[in-house]
């Protein structure tokens, strides 16, 4: 095979490799955004709840105040998780 052939080959198998890498990355942003959306969601409620839990701080029963503590700490892995994907 001639260099301007092997050549041509190369340039449609990279071509290829990169089409189908644009499309992974495209779905792999989509995969993101609804991650995020869906954090955001989540970010909304425990915002509520804390306030609504600070506000009654004296008659929050001990448990909770757990509760909104085990939310937060998963809320902040979630987006912990999500913000290591995007490194």
């Amino acid at each position: 095979m001639k260099l301007p052939e092997e050549l041509k080959k190369a340039r449609e198998k990279i071509k290829q490799y990169r089409d189908e890498a644009k499309v992974q990355l495209h779905l792999a942003h989509e995969d993101i955004k609804d991650e995020w959306d869906d954090l955001e969601v989540e970010w909304d409620r425990f915002k509520h709840r804390l306030d609504e839990l600070l506000h009654d701080a004296s008659d929050a029963s001990k448990e909770a105040q757990e509760s909104a503590h085990e939310f937060a700490e998963q809320l902040r892995d979630r987006y912990q998780k999500l913000r290591d994907r995007l490194k």
